[in-house]
């Protein structure tokens, strides 16, 4: 979808538009959603960054998903100035002009960290919300040093982009994420959070992510459909990728697959043709010998979503056939 399309649905007389789930847990979905709680989520974020009229805001997303239409909600509701680039690895690449607000993945930021042109453009950004996926350690080290203002969002299709953020940059980085005023977290019987974001959501919505709820603030410890119960033992695949990010250069998913004797198996997928130096870095990386992988595959390509995350359903079947 381009821009002018979007914008003439969003004109249209329809009181809803059509979005699609991201599909990192299974086949993307699509969703009529209400245009006055796209708005009333634009609306919730501007005031939050504190944006104003004729501030500038970068487009660099695909206007098929939710981040990507959001960012044009949210110019067109408080008057903000819309830069669009084709959405790419390297956004920052042909933009001159002063960005006041933009909104990345996390490969875009680790793109534009390479080039000293493009970083320069990325650290004047004034008010930069990551999403889409996770951020390491080593992503999160560079980016507590950039002088203004860069967030961590959290949300999903159903709430219409992020109902939470929080600070990367400066000394106010945290891991916890702040919901935005109107919204209130919990926790479910499973440890999962629960949200009531009644101006964006028309019920409130219970999650599969477990997490920490302390003093209104969260904090995610994973998904649970990504636990992996292998031989008795509870394994997060988010803290095992966690685990072997520092040790692995190539592109990798940890997933599972089903096995007799333990219930479910630890697999990595990795693009590393060379399985034994894998091997090797997670016997180095991991100390719990249960968490580490059983099986080390290499694979061409890793299943991705068309955001970049990991098709993690995709994966668990690819492994299956092993």
């Amino acid at each position: 979808m381009d821009l002018d399309t979007f914008i003439a649905e969003w004109n249209n007389p329809s009181d809803r538009v059509l979005v699609h789930t991201s599909g990192s847990t299974g086949k993307p979905k699509p969703m009529m959603v209400e245009k006055r709680r796209m708005a009333c989520s634009a609306r919730i974020t501007c005031r939050f960054l504190g944006l104003q009229r004729g501030d500038t805001a970068l487009l660099c997303m695909p206007l098929d998903y939710i981040a990507g239409k959001m960012v044009v909600v949210r110019s067109l509701v408080a008057g903000l100035k819309l830069i669009a680039v084709p959405p790419s690895g390297h956004p920052l690449a042909t933009v001159s002009q002063h960005i006041n607000f933009a909104a990345m993945v996390p490969l875009q930021v680790v793109n534009s960290l390479q080039e000293p042109q493009e970083r320069a453009r990325l650290e004047a950004i004034d008010h930069l919300i990551i999403g889409g996926g996770a951020i390491d350690d080593s992503l999160a080290r560079e980016l507590k040093q950039f002088p203004r203002a860069v967030w961590s969002t959290y949300g999903m299709t159903e709430t219409l982009s992020h109902i939470a953020l929080r600070r990367l940059s400066g000394p106010q980085a945290s891991q916890w994420y702040t919901p935005f005023e109107s919204v209130t977290v919990g926790l479910d019987s499973r440890g999962c959070l629960t949200i009531d974001a009644p101006q964006v959501c028309p019920a409130p919505l219970t999650t599969n992510d477990r997490a920490i709820v302390e003093n209104g603030r969260f904090k995610i410890l994973g998904r649970i459909d990504n636990v992996i119960d292998t031989g008795g033992i509870k394994v997060q695949i988010e803290e095992v990728e966690h685990l072997l990010k520092p040790h692995l250069k190539a592109p990798f998913i940890i997933s599972k697959k089903k096995d007799a004797r333990l219930g479910e198996m630890i697999v990595l997928l990795t693009q590393d043709p060379d399985t034994a130096a894998v091997e090797a870095a997670c016997r180095l990386a991991i100390a719990n010998r249960y968490w580490r992988p059983r099986r080390v595959v290499h694979i061409d390509k890793l299943p991705l979503t068309a955001t970049g995350k990991p098709a993690r359903a995709q994966a668990e079947r690819y492994c299956n056939t092993l």
